[in-house]
């Protein structure tokens, strides 16, 4: 084997007692789409997903020591925004674990955390190498080398220089190119899915978010996720998913100096939608960015989805400014059941100010609704605690909130995220930063979100918390479920109010 892939599990201090039933299992795209890259090549490849087993440090330490392969390539990367980041809980702890166990194991890093801070990355003593953005073409390069004396000449990638001295050095090589539009089809031919882990049939290990299965947990596996395009075309403050197309080494550089997308072809995406559909997938997540914006991609793709006769369960995102009326039965009848929106803030300025006034005036209200008549529902997406909120702004997007009563709700308190905008801005200014990797997962016990011009961090914390058990708790919320889904499946939404969260800057 020349490179095992692995995905590492940081589940339980990410999502506390969440993690045990609510929380998502995700396929590890990323990953799959490396080693299918790889493959494609001619390269051994292998796959270990420690969260979908949910493997133990000794247990993963000893399947990656079975494995021999010559690289072992940690992907600390999700489809959420802080996902990177927070896979670093789990990496660090298996990747020092495997160092202390086998030394001559070489540990490479990638992922929208590494190619943040890759120094910082880079210094762990467990790190032997780091790609620096997506990291396709430097793998291929980094598997026809010899990993050791001939690094130097390796485009994307950093490593450790050892002087004559003895003094080990830090170096980043100069920078690789991503996949460009032209080459998306062949450089990324697709996601090795038959390298996942499974009980008893594939992908059976994955389970849908709550909602995404009408709150009904029989129903939330087998799950797949799978991108049609990458990255965005906009560059808001808190964001940080363009990271990963970075080309430029240079201090201060975030995710909005690389916002961009590319796009798969439609036969493609029809390709391996087709493979999921004869694992007998039928939850299937849509993680581009901004699927609903690019009507020359997505027209194609809905239009064969609704000739098709997969009978998918799908989610997609959209912008409530890009949303367009005429497109929405289409959507429907390929089998999107969900749009995600995000609305972010109840307070325009606030929301105009961070989004650096990319956003069209709306009605947002009008929008929900238009959704909603197409018989498709709304996940729609707040952050509390915007450098200009007070605590009114945000009582302003609670009520929003409630009166949109949505059929799902995700709440999140503001953080920097490494590799946004406002990371930069916040080192900038000297504001408190969390302490460690369980300080960026919302739901962690030691999250720290930022303070605002006018709340502390603390109280930002305490209204995000307050607001999410308001809303989900909510007699009209409860009623919608009810109506919509079903007497057990509002009983399931009421189990999943009362585990609580502790919070160590709340004091717990």
């Amino acid at each position: 084997m020349d490179v095992l892939f692995v995905n590492p599990d940081s589940s339980a201090k990410a999502y506390q007692d969440l993690a045990k039933v609510f929380s998502a299992i995700e396929p590890p795209t990323w990953a799959l789409l490396l080693a299918e890259s790889c493959r494609a090549k001619g390269y051994g490849v292998g796959l270990l997903d420690c969260d979908a087993e949910k493997l133990s440090l000794d247990a993963a330490v000893g399947r990656i020591a079975d494995a021999d392969a010559r690289l072992v390539v940690m992907v600390v990367y999700g489809q959420n925004p802080n996902s990177g980041t927070t896979s670093m809980i789990g990496a660090l702890a298996l990747a020092r674990a495997l160092k202390e166990a086998h030394p001559a194991t070489r540990i490479a890093f990638v992922g929208s955390h590494t190619s943040a801070l890759p120094r910082e990355v880079l210094a762990e003593s467990c790190v032997d190498i780091v790609l620096l953005n997506e990291g396709v073409y430097a793998l291929h390069n980094l598997l026809a080398s010899n990993l050791h004396d001939d690094l130097a000449r390796i485009r994307g990638i950093g490593y450790k220089r050892r002087e004559a001295g003895g003094e080990t050095l830090l170096q980043l090589n100069p920078p690789e190119s991503v996949v460009p539009q032209s080459r998306m089809d062949l450089d990324l031919p697709g996601y090795a899915w038959d390298l996942l882990p499974y009980r008893e049939r594939p992908l059976d290990l994955y389970r849908a978010h709550f909602w995404h299965a009408g709150f009904d947990h029989a129903r939330r596996t087998p799950f797949a996720a799978i991108y049609t395009s990458l990255g965005c075309n906009f560059g808001c403050d808190f964001c940080m998913i363009n990271i990963v197309n970075r080309q430029d080494n240079g201090e201060g550089i975030s995710a909005a100096d690389s916002r961009g997308m590319r796009f798969w072809s439609t036969d493609w995406v029809i390709r391996e939608m087709d493979k999921l559909a004869r694992l007998g997938v039928s939850t299937l997540r849509l993680s581009d960015e901004m699927f609903f914006l690019n009507r020359k991609h997505y027209g194609p793709l809905v239009d064969r989805l609704a000739e098709s006769d997969y009978g998918f369960n799908l989610w997609a995102y959209a912008r409530v400014d890009t949303v367009r009326a005429d497109a929405l039965e289409k959507f429907k009848r390929a089998g999107i059941n969900w749009l995600a929106l995000g609305i972010e803030a109840g307070n325009l300025q606030v929301r105009r100010e961070m989004s650096k006034g990319s956003f069209q005036e709306v009605s947002i209200k009008d929008i929900c609704h238009t959704i909603r008549d197409a018989d498709i529902k709304v996940i729609s997406n707040y952050i509390f605690g915007f450098p200009d909120d007070t605590l009114e702004t945000m009582q302003q997007t609670l009520d929003l909130a409630l009166e949109l009563n949505t059929e799902m709700a995700n709440m999140y308190p503001c953080q920097a995220l490494p590799g946004s905008p406002i990371y930069h801005i916040a080192r900038q200014q000297g504001w408190a930063l969390p302490t460690s990797y369980e300080g960026y997962a919302f739901l962690s016990y030691e999250c720290e979100p930022l303070p605002t011009k006018h709340v502390s961090a603390a109280e930002v914390l305490r209204f995000r918390d307050r607001a999410w058990q308001t809303y989900f708790t909510n007699p009209a919320y409860l009623d919608l479920v009810e109506r919509k889904f079903g007497p057990q499946e509002r009983q399931n939404v009421i189990d999943m109010a009362t585990i609580p969260l502790k919070r160590k800057l709340l004091g717990d």
